[in-house]
């Protein structure tokens, strides 16, 4: 699939189809997330992987726009790990282009996704070390909900040129 097809191609999915995902296609998918650019080549995401009914219902109730996982075949949670940085404050942006790189590659393996945010929302953050019992320096970061689309919304052209400023503001 063509890098510009996906950019543009790419939805936010909530609705799947009742079908799992192949571990090969997740592993795959999780590669090339860790192939997102890093400050200083750090490279502190984790992913967790949730296909357990029972976790994805419990996400659903905890985040509130996260009501989809329960539905789903799996969620991944995008987790940066504070314990070791050579750059401490640039694991959020690490963290980030790692979550688009995996929109990016579910959608070229005809898999939908829906990111969630957790950071920095503190309450939230919380919740998932607890649910997943995540260690405190590691912090959910990203909910990624993913599954074969049961739903095809349209691409919408979100170009403005008023976003552009040269030199100055």
């Amino acid at each position: 699939m063509d890098t510009l097809d996906s950019i543009l191609g790419r939805r936010s999915i909530r609705k799947y189809k009742d079908k799992p995902i192949d571990k090969e296609i997740i592993e795959k998918i999780i590669k090339l997330s860790m192939h997102a650019p890093s400050a200083r080549n750090q490279q502190p995401w984790h992913f967790i992987i949730v296909n357990n009914k029972e976790l994805l219902t419990q996400i659903s109730s905890i985040h509130p726009y996260a009501s989809m996982a329960k539905k789903a075949p799996l969620a991944i949670i995008i987790c940066g790990d504070e314990r070791s940085l050579i750059s401490p404050t640039h694991w959020p942006q690490d963290c980030s282009a790692a979550t688009q790189n995996l929109l990016l590659a579910a959608y070229n393996y005809d898999i939908g996704s829906v990111w969630c945010g957790l950071y920095p929302d503190k309450e939230k953050i919380k919740k998932f070390q607890t649910l997943l019992k995540i260690e405190p320096k590691v912090i959910p970061f990203s909910l990624v909900v993913l599954g074969y689309p049961d739903e095809k919304p349209l691409s919408q052209d979100r170009f403005n040129k008023d976003k552009i400023h040269i030199n100055k503001w």
